[in-house]
Order: C-alpha cells, then structure tokens, then sequence
C-alpha cells in the first residue's frame, strides 16, 4: 500500500498542481473519479492488463466511457499513465488528489464508527465539535459497528478519539493486568 502511495503521489500533486492553476478542481476531481471507477471495474482491468491491446486501444475505451468529463488536459494524463504503465494507479491518485483537495479547502474527513445509527441532531453536534476541536470544516462517513456495544469511534487522519463501551473495557482491562 505505501508503495503505491509512493508512486500515485507525485501523479496527483502534478494533477492538482495543474487543476489548481486552471482554477478547474472540482472538474479533475470528477474525471479522477470517473478513471478510478473505471479502472476499479473488473471488466476494465482485464482490457487494461491485457497486452492483445493496444495503448491507443486501451485509451480510446478510456476515453469512450470518460465521455464530456475530460478536456485535453486529462486526455494527455491518461496517454502518460498509459504510456508509463501506470493506469491501475488511477484510484490511489485519486485519492491523493482528493485529499490534496481538501486540505487546500480547509476540510477534514472524519470516518465515524457508531454502535448505533446516529440521528441527525447527532451528527451535527458531533461535526461542530471536532470542527472546533480541528479548526476546519468536517465531513462525516458514519458507519454501524454494532462490536462496539454503545459510542462511537472516531479517525480524523492519524487521531482516533475511542469514546466506546468497548474501548473503555479494554482500557480497563489493561489497566487492572498491569
């Protein structure tokens, strides 16, 4: 994983570098979407990897499914990731550029595991509290995890605040074996 962050990383900053001067973010960020889906679909990498196709081939398909969503710019991208061999990349740099976007945006994403569904009045309350706690606006990805029998766990990037029923009980019980 980290070996594809490597190499998807300098792709994405290239991209955003140019999407950023063309004042067109949010247009890379659908086209990247739209590639890494694709690139995503099984049927699609089968052509991608198979070398019975050509490059103009793969890039003509590619292009094809993109439809409206590229201009010349991104039409050159896919030709240069196709050329390097570097077009299975295309969901890492997306979601390099993604999070190039966001933080350019002053926005965070915060993943949020929940032993039980959480009403909207709480995801409010919990999106103003860590957009104080982080000084940036906070976008929630709220997912059921019934295992942690009540609270909820929360990831901002490399954080994890564990207000869960579970974590307390293992805290506790390392707390006692020690």
């Amino acid at each position: 994983m980290a070996e594809l962050i490597t190499v998807a990383r300098p792709y994405a900053e290239a991209v955003y570098s140019l999407a950023t001067q063309q004042r067109s973010l949010d247009q890379w960020s659908e086209a990247l979407a739209w590639l890494a889906a694709m690139v995503n679909n099984p049927d699609m990498v089968a052509v991608v990897t198979n070398p019975k196709h050509t490059a103009q081939e793969v890039e003509a398909l590619m292009l094809d499914v993109l439809g409206n969503r590229g201009n010349e710019e991104v039409k050159r991208f896919i030709a240069a990731l196709i050329e390097n061999a570097r077009l299975t990349l295309l969901p890492e740099i997306a979601t390099q550029f993604e999070l190039l976007k966001a933080q350019s945006e002053n926005i965070v994403d915060a993943h949020v595991e929940s032993a039980f569904a959480m009403s909207d009045d709480q995801k409010s309350e919990l999106t103003n509290m860590l957009s104080k706690k982080y000084g940036k606006t906070v976008r929630l990805d709220v997912h059921e995890n019934a295992d942690l029998i009540g609270g909820v766990r929360v990831s901002v990037g490399d954080d994890v605040i564990d207000a869960s029923v579970r974590g307390k009980l293992q805290a506790m019980a390392a707390s006692l074996k020690n």
